[in-house]
């Protein structure tokens, strides 16, 4: 049977959004118990041309959650908005996209197989397939902010390691 684009791309995303909520759970307790000012860590960069925790994990909602919506109408413009500022923000937007991503029927994502999408952000434009979009773009995207996510809170400190970066795997 071959693989489904949903297949492809939901479950993943979920596993990952997981991770992000479990993240999110040890960098709040890691700063109480160390008496570290939340914002401190939800500023955090890796390097000074990079942007902050915050938007990396708003970033996986985006390339999980947006794109998922945006198909619909052919286009995806990345949120410009500020991230949360807060813990209990960025619980609420990994929580709204794993909601939203948990919906996604399997023939929801056949059906817009090999339909136009463009990426689009200000000038720039980016001509895909639905499927090219989410498999070449959206789904590198996502792994990139949570990975910068993860490695944003191994330099800060915290005593994380892989198995909290790949969460939940779906086993037999």
């Amino acid at each position: 049977m071959p693989l489904s684009l949903h297949a492809a791309f939901v479950p993943s995303c979920l596993q990952l959004l997981g991770s992000m909520t479990h993240l999110l759970n040890k960098a709040e307790a890691w700063c109480q118990e160390n008496t570290i000012a939340p914002d401190d860590l939800i500023q955090a960069k890796l390097a000074d041309d990079m942007l902050p925790f915050a938007y990396q994990i708003k970033s996986t909602a985006v390339h999980s959650e947006l794109a998922i919506r945006s198909l619909s109408e052919g286009v995806f413009s990345p949120d410009m908005t500020p991230p949360p500022q807060d813990f209990a923000g960025l619980h609420q937007c990994i929580n709204q996209a794993v909601e939203y991503l948990s919906g996604v029927a399997e023939a929801d994502l056949e059906a817009v197989i090999g339909k136009p999408m463009q990426f689009k952000m200000g000038n720039f434009e980016l001509n895909f397939t639905a499927e090219n979009f989410l498999l070449s773009f959206s789904q590198p995207n996502f792994y990139f902010h949570a990975t910068t996510a993860y490695d944003i809170l191994r330099e800060q400190g915290l005593k994380i390691g892989k198995a909290d970066y790949l969460g939940r795997p779906r086993v037999v």
